[in-house]
């Protein structure tokens, strides 16, 4: 277990998959125009080898690069980061937490670690960071993956009520194990996937310092709310995947995104809800790797 690289508590995980990527993970000094010190930046490595382009998977809010635990195994050559001011990445070096910064972040990341065109593969909120990369990088960027993706449906309206001690209040909320609990709930359409193990995955960053600081600054920030107008911009080849029984989105953004992105295929999973990577994987990736073969 990478106890080095995640919290101690690491060792409390009891599922295959994720003791499998927890020991996988490593961090890198990402160097970036936002500070003079390099940013510790969590990732996962994908192999070189194949003439497919790489993937590389972004979680979504307030969640890390341990979602994809299902999902990275069965994928060739797939990476995995967590963003700025998420996951296990460093939270203290960059205080003015934005979309903006996590696109510069992300971009610096590509350069020095892989520096080839990648299929960005973003779930929920990391849908709305992959289509932003996107359109602000696209030579970097041979396709997009997008898992029951943000990027139409708006953020929480909570910009203006963090402020002490509202701020505290909402992050202590959200702390709750017993909130968090509910919100695995209802993400998934079995609820039978809401184990002890699948709780330490999704809570272990918030052991990781200057989480509830990153979580005010970027909730202030507006997120990713700027995006709706921008959707039918993209250019490069997408592949929406959308879990039938999403109660965390719904699944009227799907349809609109087969409609706004000009070349664009919408697979639908049914009898799951918000994780298809987390909770159909096998189904997840059998329908990424005809839309990457397409690339090569």
């Amino acid at each position: 277990m990478a106890v080095s690289v995640l919290p101690a508590a690491a060792a409390g995980l009891s599922e295959p998959t994720s003791i499998a990527l927890a020991d996988r993970v490593q961090m890198a000094a990402i160097n970036t125009p936002l500070t003079e010190a390099a940013i510790p930046t969590a990732y996962v490595a994908g192999t070189d080898s194949g003439s497919t382009p790489p993937l590389l998977l972004i979680p979504g809010f307030d969640s890390s690069l341990l979602e994809f635990r299902r999902l990275l195994p069965l994928l060739p050559r797939a990476w995995a980061v967590d963003l700025l001011g998420f996951g296990f990445s460093d939270r203290t070096l960059c205080p003015s937490l934005s979309p903006g910064a996590i696109k510069v972040h992300l971009h610096s990341f590509w350069q020095q670690m892989i520096d080839r065109p990648v299929v960005l593969v973003g779930a929920s909120m990391g849908g709305a960071a992959a289509i932003d990369f996107a359109l602000t990088y696209p030579e970097a960027v041979a396709g997009l993956v997008l898992l029951d993706a943000a990027g139409f449906a708006a953020g929480p309206a909570m910009g203006n009520l963090m402020v002490p001690p509202l701020d505290s209040w909402a992050t202590a909320f959200l702390r709750n194990p017993k909130v968090r609990r509910n919100i695995s709930r209802q993400a998934y359409f079995n609820k039978a996937f809401v184990t002890p193990d699948a709780q330490l995955c999704a809570a272990l960053h918030l052991q990781c310092s200057g989480w509830k600081e990153a979580l005010i600054a970027f909730t202030k920030s507006g997120g990713y709310n700027f995006l709706t107008a921008k959707i039918a911009q993209i250019a490069c080849p997408t592949l929406v995947i959308w879990g039938e029984q999403d109660k965390i989105l719904g699944t009227k953004d799907a349809r609109r995104f087969e409609a706004a992105i000009a070349d664009c295929k919408l697979v639908w999973v049914p009898q799951c809800g918000h994780v298809p990577h987390l909770e159909k994987p096998q189904e997840t990736a059998a329908a990424i790797a005809p839309f990457v073969d397409q690339l090569a």
